[in-house]
Parts: C-alpha cells; structure tokens; sequence
C-alpha cells in the first residue's frame, strides 16, 4: 500500500476495499488478499468480525450445501467451524443423499476470534476499524482495458472515504455491510438506532449510494433472546445429541480431529398459553402496529407471525441452543420477536423448562437499507458503477451461509475484473452458489432470500457429497486451490468413474457360493448372470456389502494406492512443502487413505444406484445450457421486439437478462414471451 498524506487526511491507494467484516467481508477479503491484491476491510468494530449476532450455527438444510461448496472453492467458513463447532448433525440422513445437509453448532466467541485470526494473519490483508461514509466514483475513459464488451456502465469506482476523511483510493470495492446500513432495532414501543448487538450502526452510506442512482430499500430480520442457562430446567425438554460419528464440513479436514465430545441442545414447545399472550398484545408488537417498514423473512417467521399466520397450530418448537462452552447464555430457536420485554419474559416463561427464565439480551427486530432487485450482473457487481461489487444482506438475502457464498464470488469476481478476466459465474446446474446468485440477480426479490434445497431444480446432481468434483477446478482457475489439491481431486473423480463403470461391466453367476453371500446379506439369490451394479441397486446392498461377490477389488485398490499415496511419508502434505500457509492439507496417514476411500465408496454407491435418476436430470441439463448460452446483447432495445408484452418488455428493461435461460426466470416473462425474444434474436442475426 501507498501512503501519502493530502491537505491533512490520509490518502491510501489499494486494490480492493472491502465494506464490511461479516461472513461476506471475511470471505471477500480473503479471496482478494489470498491472490495478492492489497485489501483493506472496514469494520465499525474489530470486534464483530464474523460476527453471529443471531443463531449460533453453521449449515442446515440447503445451507450445509452452500459451505461445502464454499469450501471446495477455496472459502474458509467450512475450515472455521470444524475448528469451532460444538455439537454436529447430518440432517435429513433418513431421505436420499440429495438432501443430506450437514449442521454445526458454534461456539459463537471461538468462531469470531479464530476468523479474526486467520485475517490478521493474512498477507496483503489489512483490518480498518472505521465508518465508510462516502463512496467517489469516475467517468470511464475510451482507453479503460478492463471494460466488458457487454457492460453499460458510464462510471467506474474510485474509492472511498470513512467518517474522519480518511479516502482510500481503489480498484474494485465490495459492499458486503449486512444489516447494519442505517440500521434500527426494536423491542415493543423501544426504537434504538443501532446495529445487531449494540453496534454501531452505519448511516451515512446509503445517501452516497443513492447519490450515485443505487436504488435501496428496507428489510427486516430479527433474533430471539438469550436466557441464562443456569435459569431453566432441562428436565423437562427433550435432549438433542449430536452425531456419533461427525462428518466435518471441510474436504481438508481430518476426520479424526472432529470427534470430540459434544454439547447437547434441546427441544420444547409453546402451547396455548403462550399463544394467548402474543395474541392479548398484538397491539404492542410494532410489526402489527405498523412501525416496522421493511418486510421480514417468510421463513423464519417472528413468533408473532407463526402465532397469526398459523392459527390451527397449537404449538410450535422452541430449540434451546449454547451460545458456546465459555458462557452459559442460551438461543431460544424459534422464537424470535419484537414484542416489548415484559410481554417477552411473560411469553417466554409459558415454554417449558422456561417457567423461571431470566433474559439476559432480549428479542429485537431489526430493520436496514439493502439493495432492491434488478441492479446486478451475474457476477454481482453493479450493473450502474464500474467495479463495485455486492454481496451478503446487502444483497437482499438472510443467513451467514448465503453471505459467505455471495462474498467469496465477489471477492474472486472482484480479482478477475482487476486481471481483465472474465467473470466467475455458476450456474444453476453447477452449485447452490449458482441456484443462490441467479435467484437474487434474476427475481423481484421482495423479501430477505433464504436458500431452500426445494430451489435447486438439479439437487440430485448438486449433493453436499460431490462439492469437491464439481467445484475444485473453479478454485483452482481462481487461485484459491492450489495445483496439488486440484490433481488429488481429479484422481478421485478418475477412480469413481473408473470403479462405477466396472460394476456395471463385472458380472456373476448364479454359482451356490454367489448365492450363498446373497443369502447371509439378506438379498435375494439370481438365477441368471447379474452385474455388480444390478445388485448395488437392491435396497439391502451396496458397493461394500457386494466386495465378497468382487474378487478384483482388492488388487485394484492396492494399485490406487499406490498410484496416489505411494511412497509418500507421513508426514507429508499432499500440497508439498512449497504450500502457500493459507491452503488446509490432509496429512497422508492412515486416516487420510480411510476418509479418501471412504468418500470413494460412497460416491460409486450413489452413482450406481440413482444411475438412472441422475442421467435424466443430466439430459435436463443440456437443455438447460442450450437456454443459458444465448447470449442477449447488452444493446438490445427491447422496444424493437414489438410482440413482446407490455410488462414482459418493462422487466426485460429492469433486469436486463444476459442470456435466454436468465430471461425465462423473471417474473412476468411468460414462455411465449422467451420465443419471441428468440425469434427476433434469430432475425438479428440473420441480419448481421
């Protein structure tokens, strides 16, 4: 970094400044930094780096897709809380493997000092406890390089300014500011101007982004209180244990180091009584008074709202979660509000186990400006200013899974456009991440944006389990998995490809001995000759229980050892010793060969036994891309298209689609419309 001083303030020049020390701002930072781009994130307090001002955990239904898939490209969340986590859960483990999700309770004051330490220990990576107040932008020269042939933007960013004068000259700047843009919390008739938690809040931003025609508009979450966990009575919940055996998040962990003892959590419900007092006090709620302005999660309701929305239930659960090991404050799950805090503590004391509870932070809504829909590319930066970047609450979406994901493309976008290299964008059949940005970027988006495994239309093809072999080589095109880790990945897609083809190509007879290990197995005998796949279909089987009917595996397995593992010490890293000290290794042991195996195995065994489900949804696919590769020329003057809708053409113009398949996904555009939309592209370019 460069540092001068002018007219008596500072005056710094980097590469990249990011806004925000969130899960956005950490893994934008580190995704800029880690590729050799001076970085500063600002934050209003060191303190709230990473910071979990609501629930105590990582993952989740569809979420522990988005940290996998964050972690395969080189995102550190999933490093973060395998260090951190107290208790683990595989949800769902009951249902088919495309909705298995992995879920982490943290240890919230753990997780925010090891993220703050890989920060302060990062190179090119520095930390600015301070208020960015102003954004300046520029005209675009004819001779700026690293304009996009498609892009309309008129002015690009040249930095920014915090609340002292300070002003950092820069590249690219990334808003990742979550809920803290002009942000307010109320309890009930309290209204305090604050961030989460008592922060700071950041007022003066917004008016500098709306200066520069950034469009904002108000959102609105909210948290639940914590009880003193010395205040409540287990016994009469119901105790929630971890896993026995826990799967970490990341694919560099050692399975080994995740099996420590567990915190429990546990389970109980309202009923009626609690119901009648929400009910009695409505009034008093300022959701249904009227002095909440921004709109709320539609699926993580305040109590209030499940309260009224779902009268005809008579009761609803309440998860009581530890904040950490270090304190004895609990999360009440479920039961977040903005009621005032003497009807709070009444309600809550109606739970229970929660008859003599004492709140030691009370439930809060919380309202802030974020960015309305129609105003980012795919690659989420700015479709108005040149080289601003967006991501997290910011963008529109609630949870610190959805924000880590949008913050690591922004910060690899971010370090592309610098090196005038295209953008990194997923698509919907390549990740969550793809299903997540293209939902926020192409819908009119009129709430805060959760990711629910039910959006994923190709959620057999994006498993928690297979992150690794769809998105390893996008990291490593990145800069954020190093050639090692990617080599390693590509052989084990080379033996499960390997493997699976050769059960279907392995046959056995109907012979008493193949009979007779059908038959201690539980399965039923074949009378004619049947492949190793065949049988792997059966429900009773699979890959490991059919290796007494494979003679060939075992000498095949040795020769893959060999082939990755051999003649390599224990002590050393698969990335060698020249690693960079970010990127996270398995040491080669015992351990290691078991967890690549393991993961071997149980990939071949989902390949052949939803064979036939997965090459359906692979032939859906082609026609998908057939959709997202035609392209929509930036320039296109949807007024010409005189056979479109009238609010067919008036959403084109807000979104401005970059290809068909994008188009076909905007509400309003009906499929009639995306034909003649084609039709004239056609004519176009037969003109042309």
């Amino acid at each position: 970094m460069e540092n001068t001083v002018l007219k008596n303030k500072i005056h710094e020049k980097v590469d990249v400044c990011v806004i925000g020390a969130g899960h956005a701002g950490c893994e934008a930072a580190l995704a800029c930094s880690r590729n050799g781009l001076a970085t500063v994130i600002f934050t209003v307090s060191v303190d709230s780096i990473a910071l979990m001002p609501c629930n105590p955990n990582v993952g989740g239904s569809s979420k522990g897709h988005l940290v996998r898939e964050l972690d395969a490209l080189g995102g550190e969340m999933g490093h973060n809380i395998d260090k951190t986590f107290i208790q683990s859960k595989m949800l769902n483990a009951s249902k088919g493997p495309a909705v298995h999700s992995l879920r982490a309770q943290a240890d919230k004051q753990e997780y925010t000092r090891a993220m703050r330490q890989v920060l302060e220990e990062q190179d090119n990576l520095v930390i600015k406890q301070a208020e960015v107040c102003e954004i300046e932008v520029e005209a675009i020269g004819s001779d700026n390089s690293n304009l996009s042939d498609d892009s309309v933007n008129n002015v690009r960013i040249k930095g920014v300014r915090t609340a002292t004068g300070a002003f950092y000259e820069c590249r690219a700047l990334i808003i990742c500011s979550g809920t803290y843009l002009k942000a307010r919390c109320l309890t009930g008739e309290s209204i305090v101007h604050t961030g989460p938690n008592g922060l700071q809040p950041a007022n003066s931003l917004s008016e500098s982004l709306r200066e520069h025609g950034v469009i904002l508009r108000r959102f609105k979450t909210g948290t639940p209180a914590r009880m003193d966990g010395r205040s409540l009575d287990y016994s009469k919940m119901e105790p929630q244990h971890g896993d026995g055996r826990v799967v970490p998040f990341s694919f560099s962990t050692d399975p080994e180091s995740v099996q420590i003892k567990q915190a429990d959590c546990y389970l109980t419900y309202t009923n009626e009584e609690t119901h009648k007092i929400i009910r009695a006090n409505l009034d008093r709620s300022p959701i249904y008074a009227g002095i909440i302005e921004g709109t709320g999660p539609r699926y993580c309701p305040s109590i209030e709202d499940k309260v009224v929305k779902f009268a005809d239930k008579e009761r609803h659960q309440v998860f009581i979660e530890p904040e950490g090991l270090h304190t004895n404050e609990m999360y009440i799950g479920g039961m977040s509000s903005s009621l005032p805090e003497d009807v709070q503590l009444e309600m809550y004391r109606t739970v229970p186990g929660l008859e003599h509870c004492r709140m030691v932070r009370n439930a809060y809504a919380i309202e802030y400006d974020c960015l309305a829909s129609g105003q980012l590319k795919l690659s989420l930066e700015l479709k108005s200013i040149r080289g601003v970047f967006c991501a997290g609450q910011f963008n529109g979406s609630s949870g610190y899974e959805e924000a880590a994901a949008q913050g690591l493309i922004a910060g690899i976008n971010a370090v592309r456009m610098i090196g005038d290299r295209d953008p990194l964008i997923l698509d919907r059949s390549e990740a969550y991440i793809g299903v997540l940005i293209d939902d926020l970027v192409t819908k009119e988006n009129r709430e805060p944006y959760r990711m629910m495994t039910s959006r994923a239309e190709y959620r057999l093809l994006l498993r928690q389990d297979n992150a690794d072999l769809r998105l390893r080589k996008y990291g490593f095109e990145s800069g954020l998995i190093t050639k090692e880790q990617y080599e390693y990945t590509e052989k084990k897609r080379m033996i499960i490809e390997s493997e699976k083809q050769r059960m279907f190509d392995t046959y056995v007879g109907a012979s008493r001995s193949v009979c007779d290990v059908l038959n201690s197995l539980g399965s039923a005998v074949v009378k004619k000759n049947t492949s190793l796949a065949e049988l792997i279909c059966r429900p009773e089987l699979d890959y490991e229980k059919v290796l007494a009917l494979d003679s060939e595996r075992e000498e095949i397995y040795k020769k893959y050892e060999a082939d990755i593992f051999g003649g390599t010490k224990e002590t050393d890293c698969i990335g060698g010793d020249d690693a960079d000290s970010f990127v996270h290794y398995d040491v080669i042991s015992a351990e290691s060969r078991d967890k690549f195996f393991s993961e071997v195995c149980d990939q071949i065994n989902i390949e052949v036994k939803y064979e036939g489900y997965i090459k359906r949804q692979k032939q859906q696919v082609e026609h998908f891309k057939k959709m997202e590769t035609r392209r929509i020329p930036a320039d296109l003057d949807y007024d010409d298209v005189t056979s479109l809708r009238l609010e067919a053409r008036q959403k084109l113009k807000e979104f401005k689609p970059e290809n068909l398949g994008q188009a076909s996904r905007i509400s309003g555009v009906s499929p009639a419309d995306v034909n003649v939309l084609l039709i004239y592209l056609e004519s176009r370019s037969g003109k042309q």
